[in-house]
């Protein structure tokens, strides 16, 4: 049995939920929005040269830090159980490759199908894909084993077919492609390479800070390599145009990881009273030396989501980092703790309160429907988004009680 890498509280903190929720039901509240017109340019996604990040350039991010911070808690949680070496990195690898193909199948539903060319449409395509991914990754309660696997069997077998299924490209010739990976692939990458790096590291935060300004020299080298090979269309070339994003994201991923030690390691919270203004003080001084880096690399690499650079995630890890200080005085500190609920299904099945938006999307694009958020224009619009997350919420915490989830 292996020892736990740092010493960590075994059970669910409130702080973390938290702000896995509240990002949630932004993710969703953003999304509609960018169907609204009349609305503030910084309630938009920024254009990828803008050298700006908005409102909802910093939500991707958030998921990505919260990532990060849930790291050293599943690890441990594993290795309290029991779990070997190659137990323990089978269980996180199965986990980033359920992220990946789901993101895969999303984004080929998203762009780059022929339609002519594919039996059914591609809106039944992407609603087939969401049946797989239930069936496969679902919570049953079935007591028949038989009956358990019958079912993942047959969920693979959906994805298989769709992938079979598939056309893509001018004139249907394709297979499905990696255009880019999602965001749910771009979560598993991120989350198998730095569950990688905090195991190589053993958890010392010196050690992780030096990962994370490896990551950072990575994409800086990765990337000028890259600009010699834009236009190349070889799957290969597209592979390695995707390897400093990447790293970019592992920046943050890392950024979340080491905010959860300075915050949870229980050697740096035996006397709380004594520990509590240092942890603060040591988010603040990472926070503040993330923003100087960022500024620092600004004239060479410009704030742009779209193109995953050191600027925008060293900015947004460092706006994460102030935002969960402050949850985690609010909440652990200062025990403010009941309007948690308001948010906590999307916090504990966050998975499906991902997926429950495109599921209705790709309804209404399958029966011609246009989405009734976007008849509203400006602040009505924003009320309407705003309404409609909440509206999600509420479903999920019916689905919570039936206990249907997602566990990859």
């Amino acid at each position: 049995m292996l020892n736990p890498i740092n010493t960590l509280k075994n059970q669910r903190v409130i702080s973390i939920d938290a702000f896995r929720g509240i990002t949630f039901l932004m993710m969703i509240i953003v999304n509609e929005i960018a169907g609204v017109n009349g609305v503030s340019i910084w309630l938009k996604h920024m254009p990828a040269d803008a050298d700006a990040m908005s409102f909802p350039d910093i939500v991707f991010p958030a998921f990505l830090f919260i990532v990060g911070m849930s790291i050293p808690f599943g690890i441990n949680h594993r290795l309290l159980k029991g779990d070997s070496f190659w137990f323990l990195n089978r269980h996180i690898l199965l986990r980033a490759f359920a992220l990946i193909v789901m993101g895969f199948f999303m984004v080929n539903a998203e762009d780059g199908f022929h339609q002519p060319s594919m039996p059914i449409s591609i809106h039944s395509w992407a609603l087939l894909s969401y049946l797989g991914f239930m069936l496969i990754w679902g919570v049953y309660q079935f007591n028949s084993l038989i009956l358990n696997r019958a079912l993942v069997g047959m969920g693979i077998a959906i994805l298989i077919t769709l992938a079979l299924l598939y056309r893509g490209g001018v004139d249907g010739s394709q297979t499905m492609l990696p255009q880019w990976w999602g965001i749910l692939g771009l979560i598993g990458w991120a989350y198998l390479l730095s569950s990688w790096i905090y195991q190589l590291c053993r958890g010392k935060q010196k050690l992780l800070l030096i990962a994370i300004l490896t990551c950072v020299a990575l994409y800086a080298v990765i990337h000028s390599i890259n600009t010699q090979l834009v236009g190349q269309t070889d799957f290969v070339v597209k592979l390695l145009l995707s390897l400093d994003g990447h790293a970019a994201h592992c920046s943050i991923v890392l950024s979340g990881l080491v905010c959860s030690l300075i915050f949870f390691e229980e050697n740096q919270a035996n006397k709380q009273s004594e520990h509590l203004p240092q942890r603060f003080r040591n988010a603040l001084l990472f926070a503040v030396s993330l923003i100087v880096l960022a500024t620092i690399l600004r004239p060479q690499f410009k704030i742009s989501k779209i193109y995953a650079t050191p600027s925008w995630c060293l900015y947004s890890a460092a706006i994460c980092i102030i935002v969960f200080s402050f949850l985690y005085w609010i909440i652990d500190l200062k025990r403010s703790q009941s309007w948690v609920n308001l948010v906590k299904p999307a916090a504990i099945n966050p998975l499906v309160c991902y997926l429950i938006p495109f599921v209705i999307e790709a309804l209404l694009k399958l029966f011609n429907l246009p989405s009734p958020i976007h008849f509203f224009e400006g602040g009505t619009g924003i009320m309407a988004s705003v309404i409609y997350a909440f509206f999600i919420i509420s479903i999920v915490a019916a689905l919570n009680k039936i206990n249907f989830k997602l566990k990859f």
